[in-house]
């Protein structure tokens, strides 16, 4: 058994965008075996869980996600998750591990690697609507990727808004005055009604949108989806990804396929990077702990 503060010490993103970039390439290269994630509602409490598999290389394994939106507002993280890796090819368990700093950093990787590959390579500037967990892990897993001189933030609270952009040399604004202009915006809310609306963004923008991960809420705005829509999974973006059921949006191609060689026809219009998180990613990163551990026990 892992705790998070070993998994920490084990985990980079050096070491984890690579990996996380080999395991959506997989995945649509049909070399992973996954099914939709499994969802239970539990509305008595205002959160869900959910049951995550995978079948990836010389592992297999699952995640156990719960999610809160409400343990926002009470201090607590709104994802708590656990991990279990099994050997493939004799079923034998391999090791149980705490999840929610794994969802943390392959969320924030996963953005990298589509930031990294959709992203005009001149982009400097960069708008953050959100100022909670993941806007700082996002902030963490891109410095390797783009060196943005002029980042924007802007957050449902102002207190917290001035407090994360005093931590990365950021300036606060309006999500209009954010968005205005921005080469690449992340939109990293708990808000179950859009904050980002299309008309603010420039036709080169890039959008990376994380926090609506459930069928009933989004981020975006319909306008917004309007873009060249680029998602981890047809299959689990159309059922899951609020931003996209409720606009009908078309998705235009999932990023491991533009990994693999293939090509969207962007037009004039923004490209939407949606994200809503997929089995092989946390299997992925799981393995790359476990491996970690198995050396430093080994020396």
């Amino acid at each position: 058994m892992l705790t998070e503060e070993q998994v920490g010490a084990l985990l980079s993103y050096e070491e984890l965008i690579p990996a996380i970039r080999r395991a959506l390439m997989d995945f649509s290269g049909g070399r992973v075996r996954q099914p939709l994630r499994n969802n239970i509602p539990v509305p008595e409490y205002g959160g869900w869980f959910g049951v995550m598999p995978a079948v990836y290389g010389t592992v297999m394994g699952a995640k156990m996600v719960a999610f809160y939106p409400g343990n926002a507002a009470l201090g607590k993280v709104t994802h708590m998750a656990m991990i279990q890796l099994f050997c493939a090819d004799t079923g034998e368990p391999l090791v149980t591990m705490d999840g929610r700093l794994i969802t943390e950093m392959r969320t924030a990787a996963v953005s990298a690697v589509a930031i990294d590959h959709l992203a005009a390579a001149e982009a400097k500037v960069l708008a953050i609507l959100g100022s909670g967990v993941q806007a700082r892990s996002h902030m963490r897993a891109l410095r390797g990727i783009r060196a943005f001189t002029d980042i924007r933030v802007w957050s449902r609270s102002q207190e917290h808004a001035q407090e994360f952009a005093s931590e990365i040399g950021a300036r606060v604004m309006s999500a209009e005055q954010a968005v205005a202009g921005a080469d690449v915006v992340l939109a990293l809310t708990s808000s179950p009604e859009p904050i980002l609306k299309g008309k603010w963004l420039s036709p080169h923008a890039m959008v990376c949108a994380i926090g609506a991960a459930t069928p009933e809420r989004r981020e975006l705005d319909a306008e917004t989806m309007r873009g060249a829509v680029v998602v981890e999974s047809r299959e689990a973006a159309l059922k899951e990804a609020g931003d996209i059921v409720l606009a009908q949006a078309q998705v235009s191609a999932e990023i491991g396929e533009l990994l693999n060689g293939a090509r969207i026809d962007r037009g004039d219009r923004p490209v939407v990077f949606k994200s809503v998180g997929i089995a092989v990613e946390d299997i992925a990163a799981a393995k790359l702990v476990y491996d970690k551990f198995q050396e430093r026990t080994d020396r």
